[in-house]
């Protein structure tokens, strides 16, 4: 079975209903990123980030996967497809892939300050001064700004032996996700799904659709390729 390397981004998970940062209307309006999405905003204000990531855990459980996710699940019936996200969400879990690298962390876990303790919640919300086993403060296990990825070299090395890339609903602006495409084999054939412009390098097909409709179109292109 040929690999299929899915590297998705908020835009596959905001028709769930997913608040997202950029679009109009979303985060960055309401809130400063760095205040609520970097290690220093959590040492300067902990029950701030707190309660925002606790009003995200609420928002995920009232929202569902779209056709998006379940097409990129589907397509393990044909492939071996790895997701590669930067959501923090369980939407790709929640339709049915079952290799999922998540770099920024995950919504449904929270840990102890140095992230060796780490604890399924789902979506329940963080109590304000609540304590990991070891005494220190319970954070979410979210990666933020300030820290490392550390599922990037995982995650490279995925793309690395991708015989088929898919991007979905990113913007490739946010590092070092971004650079993961630089990881591909030449000659790759390399698909990016967006309703918005992205600047990507000349090889890359695009799709300028949501993720539902345009995953709906490559699913096709995919399963021609396939029958040829």
């Amino acid at each position: 079975m040929k690999r299929i390397a899915v590297l998705t981004g908020a835009g596959m998970s905001a028709e769930s209903g997913i608040s997202t940062f950029r679009d109009s209307n979303g985060l960055w309006e309401q809130y400063d990123v760095m205040t609520v999405a970097s290690i220093e905003g959590w040492y300067d204000n902990p029950d701030l980030v707190q309660q925002f990531y606790n009003d995200r855990r609420a928002q995920l459980a009232a929202v569902e996967p779209n056709e998006g996710h379940k097409i990129i699940a589907g397509l393990e019936k044909d492939f071996q497809v790895t997701v590669v996200t930067q959501n923090v969400d369980d939407l790709h879990e929640r339709a049915g892939s079952t290799d999922i690298i998540h770099l920024h962390g995950e919504l449904t876990k929270a840990c102890n300050e140095s992230k060796t303790q780490v604890y399924d919640i789902g979506t329940r919300s963080i109590l304000l001064g609540e304590k990991a086993d070891d005494g220190s403060r319970l954070r979410p296990f979210i990666v933020w700004f300030g820290e490392t990825v550390p599922l990037i070299s995982q995650a490279a090395e995925v793309v690395s032996k991708a015989d088929i890339i898919l991007i979905v609903g990113t913007s490739m602006q946010v590092y070092p996700a971004a650079g993961l495409i630089h990881y591909a084999k030449p000659g790759v054939p390399i698909y990016l799904v967006d309703p918005a412009e992205v600047n990507v390098p000349p090889n890359v097909e695009v799709i300028r659709e949501k993720a539902s409709k345009g995953l709906s179109l490559l699913k096709k292109k995919l399963a021609y390729k396939q029958g040829c």
